[in-house]
């Protein structure tokens, strides 16, 4: 479903650089990114998404060869394929939590609003337990809240794809299991594909698959 092709990807000016043969991710399967810090697994996420652009190599979602598209359309392809939990949440401050769980629909005009936002964004916040928190703002909650919020933002426009940049970071035992439930759910009942970067291994018995960037980079990338 998500096929990545010898790709290769440095920043400028940096002695940063990814580099990765073959990796190929299921539909509807739930994969976890582990390994060294600095290592990639966040650089991945964000060539996927469009975000950055690989200087070698392909990256093809179904028959979509993501980075061969413009600007404009690599995020009219986020906007309708893909929903991203940002590592830093990226929450607007003066908007309240409802809002910014339905800021996707706001600023997209892509996506088409339905009679079931209201009753997915209930749902959502409901489950992940910040449903009192509505009509509250960002700086009124904590961390582990704010994380919240982002996930049910990036899960309110029903992706096909869910990267996942440490979901459940800033949360504590509990909660982390309630969160990863949240995700597998929808992906259980929307066959909706999950890549998760993760530096907690007590929850990496829960995923499909566990991809080790240690073992998978290709050394000495030139």
């Amino acid at each position: 479903m998500l096929n990545i092709k010898e790709l290769y990807f440095n920043y400028p000016q940096s002695d940063f650089q990814l580099q990765i043969d073959q990796l190929e991710f299921q539909k509807g399967k739930t994969h976890a990114l582990i390994g060294p810090s600095g290592s990639g697994k966040t650089t991945l996420l964000n060539l996927i998404a469009g975000i950055s652009i690989p200087q070698k190599g392909n990256i093809i979602y179904k028959n979509i060869e993501i980075n061969r598209l413009s600007e404009s359309e690599r995020r009219a392809f986020r906007i309708s394929k893909i929903g991203f939990v940002f590592q830093d949440f990226k929450l607007i401050n003066y908007l309240s939590v409802f809002e910014n769980i339905m800021l996707p629909y706001r600023i997209n005009t892509r996506l088409k609003s339905d009679p079931q936002i209201n009753d997915r964004i209930s749902t959502l916040s409901e489950y992940a337990g910040i449903s009192k928190y509505l009509s509250k703002y960002p700086k009124h909650l904590s961390q582990g809240e704010r994380q919240r919020v982002a996930i049910c933002r990036a899960l309110v426009t029903q992706p096909e794809l869910v990267l996942a940049d440490e979901p459940t970071g800033n949360l504590d035992p509990k909660n982390k299991k309630k969160i990863l439930e949240l995700l597998f759910k929808y992906c259980r009942e929307k066959n909706t594909t999950l890549i998760t970067v993760t530096h907690d291994h007590e929850l990496l018995p829960d995923f499909d698959e566990v991809i080790d960037f240690s073992k998978l980079l290709v050394e000495d990338a030139t």
